[in-house]
């Protein structure tokens, strides 16, 4: 605990008021319950984008990113690699099943590709992972406030979770966006001014940190060993990662649910292909901030790793910087806080709720409702905060990762089995989705795999399995599904249907010119780290 003073608290302070403020000028808006879930499709492309960046690049970056770093060195980055190829994949085949079916709930297409009980399955493995990926963000914050302020940890969660809910309650997804994209401002800002002070204060530069990074082998940013037990080689960066990247941007109804509130496909995938070529620079960034803080205080140990930038910014002294770097880990949070809460209140009422519960009811009733689940899933991830707070001490960022890992697989293997084969049926997919998680359960118990290996794993055992469960119990299926890539391009090509729309494919599979571009773009990015030990 430091002291944190009057000026601290006022720039905290004030940061809290505005963003309530905002959500009670956007929530006069909100008049149903597509309103709340998809605004009124008028937000600006770019505002998404921030929004999608603001929410992924969350306080498990701004603090788990450096302290990973401080870690294991500059290797921490082959697990950001992948977003050139994450991004490519969405959106040449998952935008355009979701946008042009309309949809509020991305599960809404297992539905109309398997049935009823695969859609409800895959609702509820999101509702569980996402339950747990929110609550190490407030984990995050709550280290944060309670080491600057002095609040207790348990505190810290009960009061971040109240700030977030009610802009979130009152103003919707338009809330959730424009919030964000004023939190990403003050979260770069306050990451800039950390940097501008360690490089001022510091007696060495950043190759010179790079240099001591190369004496001690922890330079190589592109580790190429096949070991499958190591967390950051090159291979589970681009293969395992991509893979687990895929299924978060991809299958993940809080990171889709905005670019659905985009005025048409081509606004949709422009948000996400800011994306695509912003991750590479912001995950450096961090990464580098967690090279500096090993040269500055000499690798010496931290009792929790999570708070090395807090302790520089209390040891640099500046008058406010305090109250800079809380509001910025709390804008941080709340960007995916307040993205996780519409979206696990939107796939609860839509999915649950208004399918078996309270059918053909007014809008005014739904978007009731909706509050309401936003509220009970804010007051239920208060729980697992508390725990990771009581039990883990490692990197946030890698806690986040892991807890992930353990349901990605089975989401992606249900996507790419419904986009991909005609032969997997609802029957098997049950059968192949038990037995992926089960596996997945025995690899992490049983053996000492590194977890980013278990998303394809998961899949991998989805994939075969609902094969052959799908012929055994259903036999040969003779139809192809028009929820298929092929069974689209043939319905489009069968009716006429226009393939683009203001220059973007409508159709799944098609490959907008812009993706070459971001494909070389990961090329470069590969040179530049294989070239880096040669220029130190």
């Amino acid at each position: 605990m430091i002291e944190f003073g009057a000026l601290n608290w006022s720039i905290l302070i004030a940061y809290i008021i505005a963003n309530l403020a905002l959500g009670l000028v956007i929530g006069k808006k909100i008049k149903s319950d597509q309103d709340f879930y998809l605004g009124q499709k008028t937000t600006p492309w770019w505002a998404i984008g921030i929004s999608v960046v603001a929410t992924y690049v969350s306080a498990m970056t701004f603090l788990g990113a450096p302290a990973w770093a401080y870690k294991e060195g500059l290797s921490v980055i082959a697990i950001h690699l992948n977003y050139p190829l994450v991004i490519m994949a969405v959106i040449i085949f998952f935008f355009p099943f979701f946008y042009n079916a309309g949809v509020a709930s991305i599960y809404e297409y297992q539905e109309k590709r398997f049935g009823k009980r695969a859609r409800a399955l895959i609702s509820s493995i999101w509702l569980v992972s996402q339950t747990m990926s929110s609550a190490a963000v407030l984990y995050a914050t709550s280290v944060v406030l309670s080491f600057i302020t002095g609040i207790d940890v348990i505190a810290a969660i009960v009061i971040v979770t109240v700030i977030a809910l009610v802009y979130t309650v009152l103003g919707g997804i338009t809330a959730v966006i424009w919030t964000d994209v004023i939190q990403s401002v003050i979260l770069f800002v306050g990451a800039g001014i950390i940097f501008y002070a360690l490089t001022n204060e510091s007696d060495f530069s950043v190759m010179d940190s790079l240099a001591q990074l190369k004496a001690e082998g922890k330079l190589n940013p592109l580790l190429t060993d096949w070991d499958f037990t190591a967390t950051t080689t090159v291979w589970s960066g681009i293969i395992a990662m991509t893979l687990y990247h895929t299924t978060v941007y991809g299958t993940n109804q809080m990171m889709v649910q905005r670019t659905l509130a985009a005025k048409n496909i081509g606004d949709a995938k422009k948000s996400y292909l800011l994306m695509g070529f912003a991750a590479f620079f912001i995950y450096l960034f961090f990464i580098i901030l967690g090279v500096l803080f090993y040269s500055y205080y000499q690798g010496k140990p931290f009792d929790n790793d999570n708070t090395i930038i807090l302790q520089f910014a209390a040891d640099y002294g500046m008058p406010g910087l305090m109250g800079i770097i809380a509001a910025a880990v709390m804008a941080a949070s709340m960007s995916s806080l307040d993205s996780a809460f519409n979206s696990l209140s939107t796939v609860s009422t839509i999915d649950f709720y208004k399918k078996y519960f309270k059918k053909n009811q007014s809008e005014a009733h739904y978007l009731k409702v909706s509050r309401f689940f936003t509220l009970f899933w804010a007051l239920l991830i208060i729980f697992p905060a508390i725990m990771y707070h009581l039990h883990s001490t490692g990197s946030i960022l890698e806690v986040l990762s892991k807890v992930g890992s353990y349901f990605v697989g089975a989401q992606l293997g249900m996507f790419a089995l419904g986009f991909f084969s005609k032969q997997a049926t609802e029957n098997g997919l049950l059968v192949g989705t038990l037995t992926g998680f089960i596996v997945v359960a025995a690899v992490a118990i049983g053996t000492d795999i590194a977890w980013p290996w278990y998303c394809l794993i998961g899949a991998g055992v989805n994939g075969i399995v609902t094969l052959i469960a799908s012929r055994l119990i259903d036999g040969k299926q003779e139809i192809l599904s028009e929820y298929t890539i092929k069974g689209q391009q043939l319905k489009f090509a069968r009716e006429g249907l226009a393939e683009k729309e203001n220059g973007w494919y409508r159709v799944p599979g098609k490959v907008d010119p812009i993706n070459y571009w971001l494909f070389a773009f990961f090329i470069a990015t590969l040179l530049f780290l294989g070239g880096l030990q040669f220029m130190v």
